[in-house]
């Protein structure tokens, strides 16, 4: 009899302590990442849980398996060698973590593809269209389209990159300045360089941009294009104080002083009163 009580009393201690336990937080975040296969494996750094009990990872998943690799320390390692993957296969992983802390991934760059592509063609129509063809593209990277105004490259969009070794076609669409346009398309792999296209030219007869007040006038409010065109302002330090498309510019935000107007394909100056 005295066995049979003790047994109850220890069941009901257990009982007790298993549910005055912290509890540890349920995985409510992901981080995703889709890359390619270089050879490396990735490392994470692995904060404590927002509850103080257990780590911040709750599961990782390499496309969709759950991994075998120990996560339940400060610092872990994604082993990606024992899936036989082939270099340049494509993977993504799942990162899902509980709620309150966030794990953070060192070396991202061992999954993220360099830029190989290869321009087959690349052209600018009179409907306002750049078209370009590559082969070779080696995991998924966007192209950055580019144009030559005011001697220098400028961004004006970007389109993700498909990725396939194949032949890969793509269209963005552009804004022509009077006189000799140029366009380019680049990318920028995990290395930090930038692969680009050729340039392509396209020639633009309609007439020049002009503005009121013109080259060196003073103006106080507004100035007013002849047609809608791209602009930047600089100040006099070369400080970027304001850019846009449009046919006018608003001007009482600026200070006083000397400005450098970029517009149309040309810089010129004006001075606000």
């Amino acid at each position: 009899m005295k066995i049979h009580q003790a047994g109850i009393v220890n069941r009901y201690i257990c009982f007790v302590l298993f549910f005055s336990l912290p509890l540890i937080s349920v995985a409510k975040g992901e981080i995703k990442l889709n890359g390619i296969y270089k050879g490396e494996n990735l490392y994470v750094e692995n904060p404590y849980s927002l509850s103080g009990v257990g780590f911040c990872v709750a599961e990782v998943l390499v496309n969709g398996h759950t991994t075998t690799d120990e996560i339940h320390s400060s610092f872990f390692e994604i082993d990606l060698s024992v899936y036989g993957f082939k270099y340049g296969e494509l993977i993504n992983i799942s990162i899902i973590h509980r709620d309150g802390c966030v794990p953070r991934i060192l070396n991202k760059e061992v999954i993220t593809p360099n830029s190989t592509f290869k321009t087959q063609y690349i052209v600018a129509d009179k409907n306002g269209l750049l078209r370009w063809a590559t082969t070779g593209e080696h995991g998924v990277l966007p192209f950055i389209v580019e144009q030559y105004r005011w001697n220098k490259w400028i961004r004006i969009g970007s389109i993700k990159g498909k990725g396939s070794n194949k032949l890969n076609k793509y269209s963005f669409a552009i804004d022509f300045h009077s006189g000799k346009n140029k366009f380019r398309v680049k990318q920028i792999g995990s290395n930090g360089k930038a692969r680009y296209s050729k340039s392509v030219e396209y020639i633009n007869n309609i007439p020049e941009v002009s503005f009121v007040p013109g080259n060196g006038g003073k103006v106080s409010e507004k100035i007013f294009f002849s047609a809608s065109t791209r602009y930047e302002i600089y100040d006099y330090y070369g400080k970027l104080v304001k850019t846009g498309n449009s046919e006018e510019i608003k001007l009482s935000s600026l200070k006083s002083g000397s400005y450098f107007l970029n517009y149309d394909n040309k810089t010129e100056t004006f001075i606000k009163k």
